[in-house]
């Protein structure tokens, strides 16, 4: 048997009898802890349609041994065809792999939501028509050895087909979330960024807290779903002013929550290469986010970032829109944050209005300037933001500085993953207050697309200047970062947790380590 017919006759000359149904069984039962996993990655990656797959590549690619155990499967899926049994080196590699990969998650456990489960519904369907696909073209073992190995493709399919529907039910939700913005009549800021929107959103509510009632939206509530939720759970009549965080992952995302919760006042805080996996460069990324500016009255943004500096330009020559420019450079600009060496130097208009301010928390000043802007716009006068700033806290996760028991200094930035904001941890480290160890632990940046690799690299160069020690976590972006750092000692680790048992045991009094960044565990 020769030529094009030949690998369609080997797979459908499987043999017959009870190891044919032996070997189906096995491969079912695998399903259920691989369709776990999964689901699991389907679930953190907010059901994108190809992120499934994209994650199984990684994780299959990630080491030696999951190379050889992917290899093992697939080999296994060629053998199945002449006997059957052999669906069980897929199965098997389906259970226990990729390596690394938990199926219920340490970091970012499965959550069995109402969403996941009609998920799991419908992969489970698509698996099952594989199967009954296999048992009608006499291949039942070898489709099903096939369909396990395929699983995250399925998932994905079913991501796509569910989509529509999941869309369908957020609309409910939208149109009270629309019905409840029309009768409480906050005045609405919506700030987005590819970085610094959570921290301003936070200055924002801090500045406008003392004297404003005021509702933002909880954690990284930023999408269409997570929008309407925080209207709908938290906007209570009497809200004077409603402070919306607006995220994208494509373009049009930002304007379709614009036409139901439109902005009074639209922030912008940068750009920057977040999520070029999906944008591919930078200048769509500004098309995206500029979305909330549309219909925008008044337009907050940071000018110090040069592609929203012409933005500006071009804003200010529309006779409807008020531009509003932010700096950390320029004390001309209509909001500055600068800094000498007694604290903070805030100046509206061009006035200073307050000079050696030390808020708190860690603050990056072009974010505390845009919310400064906004919090004057509505009415916060200047003797009330100074001292409002005096108290500003931290934001969690970013910047935020403690002294462990032992006497480490700790400085905690595992909510950022940007090129910009890795630099400023770096300087935080390098002027720590310790006259010891400086170490870095780190699992690099990711959603940088094709320039992750370089960036990695120029993180890991910059690094070894400041840090005595540095600590990779994780083999998501190991070779760029072992790349970077040279021949300076480089520590590595599987898991945060392991890395934070390294500093337990290596550091102590006069010491300092910076926790930059910090991926899920559905990360490689």
């Amino acid at each position: 048997m020769t030529g094009a017919a030949t690998v369609p006759a080997i797979l459908l000359s499987g043999a017959r009898g009870p190891w044919v149904w032996i070997g189906v069984a096995i491969g079912a039962v695998a399903l259920i802890p691989a369709g776990l996993r999964w689901l699991r990655v389907a679930q953190r990656e907010h059901y994108l349609a190809d992120a499934t797959s994209r994650f199984a590549l990684r994780w299959w690619r990630s080491s030696p041994a999951n190379i050889a155990l992917a290899l093992g499967a697939v080999v296994g899926l060629a053998l199945t065809s002449r006997w059957p049994v052999f669906v069980v080196a897929p199965a098997v590699a389906a259970v226990v792999g990729p390596f690394g990969l938990p199926v219920r998650g340490r970091t970012a456990p499965l959550v069995f939501t109402r969403r996941l489960r009609v998920l799991a519904l419908v992969t489970a369907v698509l698996e099952g028509l594989v199967i009954l696909a296999g048992v009608a073209l006499g291949a039942p073992a070898v489709l099903t050895a096939a369909g396990v190995i395929v699983l995250p493709a399925i998932v994905d399919i079913a991501c796509s087909l569910t989509a529509p529907f999941e869309r369908r039910l957020a609309a409910t939700f939208v149109n009270a979330a629309t019905e409840r913005l029309r009768r409480v009549g906050p005045t609405v800021v919506a700030i987005t960024g590819s970085y610094g929107k959570t921290s301003t959103k936070n200055h924002l509510a801090h500045l406008l807290g003392g004297t404003r009632s005021v509702v933002a939206t909880p954690a990284s509530f930023n999408n269409r779903a997570g929008l309407a939720r925080a209207i709908n759970e938290n906007l209570s009549d009497g809200t004077e002013i409603f402070v919306a965080e607006m995220g994208t992952y494509g373009a049009g995302e930002i304007a379709e929550l614009c036409r139901w919760c439109p902005p009074d006042i639209a922030v912008i805080t940068a750009i920057g290469p977040v999520h070029l996996e999906r944008f591919g460069v930078e200048d769509k990324i500004l098309e995206a986010k500029k979305e909330i500016t549309k219909d925008a009255p008044v337009v907050v943004l940071n000018v110090d970032d040069p592609r929203l500096a012409s933005l500006a330009d071009r804003l200010a020559d529309g006779a409807d829109t008020t531009v509003v420019r932010c700096s950390a450079i320029d004390e001309a600009a209509d909001a500055y944050v600068g800094s000498d060496t007694d604290g903070l130097v805030l100046a509206l208009g061009g006035v200073r209005i307050g000079r050696g301010v030390s808020p708190v928390g860690s603050v990056q000043p072009t974010n505390l300037a845009c919310a400064l802007a906004v919090a004057s716009r509505l009415g916060v006068g200047a003797e009330t933001l100074v001292a409002r700033v005096a108290d500003l806290p931290g934001v969690p996760s970013r910047l935020a500085s403690a002294t462990a028991p032992s006497g480490v200094v700790v400085i905690d930035d595992t909510f950022n993953a940007n090129p910009a904001g890795s630099r400023a941890a770096l300087v935080a480290l390098a002027e720590a207050p310790v006259d010891g160890r400086r170490v870095l632990v780190t699992p690099g940046m990711v959603e940088l697309g094709p320039r992750q690799a370089e960036e990695n690299k120029k993180f890991a160069r910059a690094a070894v200047a400041v840090a005595t020690d540095v600590v990779v976590v994780g083999r998501t972006n190991r070779r760029a970062l072992l790349a970077g750092a040279g021949d300076h000692e480089v520590i590595e680790v599987g898991t945060r947790e392991e890395a934070v048992d390294w500093v337990r045991t290596h550091l102590g009094q006069g010491d300092a380590v910076l926790y930059e960044n910090d991926l899920p565990d559905h990360y490689p």
